[in-house]
């Protein structure tokens, strides 16, 4: 492979990083996103609707739970992990969003805070995409302040727990087989983790509709009155919101490999707009003030690729932090939110049409600039870790 088979927005040849196996899968995941998600996505978009008949497929491509080595598990690289959420956001932010909840949130929560049992019990079914999870850890009142404003609960009833609450924002919860419900045990005033089933009584949904953002995403509130689940249900290695936070840790810089991923998508179809567009005789591309726009979002890119890479390297050699997840988020989120509008810029009033597909990546990236941490909180993250002083209230 050389620098000719990378995409167009791979300038640097990021993809070298990966050895030929890895690169391999990419470029299978790549291929299938082309054929099978791209032509539809935009009518589901519309539509507000998850494109079920499309999971088999996915499936196939043997890309959930990419990074974890747990039972039946692909156990690959983070970087390779990363680049795959990149990929998939690259052709539709939503179905990355999608693995982002399973994959990541969901098989990770029973991944690094579940016990051998519950891993071999859960992780291969959901590696498989047999079972489809759901992380439910936001709720209507609480958003950043999570951690010490969780008001679920979980009362322990002799071999089982009484769960009562409300979540909000839950990704996948209203088709979920497994939905992760974190929630303050009344006794000890400690967040732990819980894996309740499809079906179980006293769990409801409402879908939240009307988005503006992630429009295929199914979020739903989620409801919980007196839902009973069994001791063995509580994930093992769950004890207290930094558990919770381990986890989030991860997730978070695969969400800035997924906003580096959307800037790339908006900019791919923005430069070959570019060269399809005629406007006073010849193509737009050959314009200096549209050169300078791709010049730009091109340097997005790349420099939102270079620091998720980084990340991914930290990540694979045990040694991420907190703030190096933050740092990423913060910083490819805001470089997305430029290139997305540039890109939209770049097309004028075409930008705003789906069929153009850069108007999807405008819209979706609003989303994913704010969750699994805001700016301003992973800025806080950083800045407390760089000047060795909290500045949190």
């Amino acid at each position: 492979m050389d620098l000719t088979d990378s995409p167009d927005s791979d300038f640097l040849g990021f993809e070298l990083l990966l050895d030929d196996g890895d690169r391999e899968l990419l470029a299978r995941v790549r291929s299938h996103l082309t054929s099978t998600v791209e032509p539809v996505i935009n009518d589901y978009w519309t539509r507000a609707e998850f494109p079920h008949e499309l999971l088999p497929g996915l499936a196939g491509l043997g890309i959930a739970g990419l990074q974890y080595d747990g039972p039946g598990c692909p156990g690959r690289s983070s970087l390779l992990d990363g680049m795959v959420a990149m990929e998939l956001a690259r052709t539709d932010p939503s179905i990355s969003t999608f693995f982002g909840v399973h994959g990541g949130l969901a098989m990770g929560s029973v991944q690094l805070c579940g016990s051998d049992e519950q891993r071999q019990r859960w992780l291969p079914a959901m590696a498989g995409m047999d079972l489809i999870g759901a992380f439910a850890l936001t709720e209507p009142d609480q958003g950043s302040g999570i951690a010490g404003g969780l008001s679920t609960s979980a009362r322990r009833d002799g071999d089982s727990w009484v769960l009562d609450g409300e979540k909000k924002w839950i990704g996948n919860a209203s088709f979920a087989d497994l939905v992760i419900v974190w929630a303050r045990d009344r006794d000890d005033g400690e967040v732990k983790g819980f894996v309740v089933e499809k079906g179980t009584e006293g769990m409801s949904f409402d879908l939240q509709r009307d988005k503006i953002a992630l429009r295929v995403v199914q979020n739903a509130t989620v409801r919980l009155d007196g839902v009973r689940v069994p001791d063995s249900h509580r994930l093992a290695g769950a004890h207290s919101f930094a558990d919770t936070a381990r986890v989030l840790r991860l997730t978070r810089a695969s969400v800035a490999w997924m906003a580096t991923g959307c800037a790339r998508g908006a900019y791919e179809h923005a430069l070959r707009y570019t060269g399809e567009r005629e406007q006073f005789g010849r193509p737009i591309a050959g314009f200096q003030l549209v050169q300078d726009l791709l010049v730009r979002m091109l340097g997005n890119v790349t420099a939102s690729t270079a620091i998720c890479a980084r990340v991914s390297q930290l990540q694979d050699a045990g040694r991420l932090r907190d703030e190096h997840a933050s740092l990423a988020k913060a910083f490819s989120t805001v470089r997305m939110r430029e290139t997305v509008g540039w890109a939209r810029e770049v097309l004028g009033g075409n930008g705003i049409l789906l069929e153009h597909h850069v108007g999807r990546f405008v819209a979706d990236a609003e989303a994913i600039y704010s969750y699994e941490g805001t700016r301003e909180i992973n800025t806080l993250i950083v800045g407390r870790a760089i000047t060795g002083i909290g500045a949190f209230v």
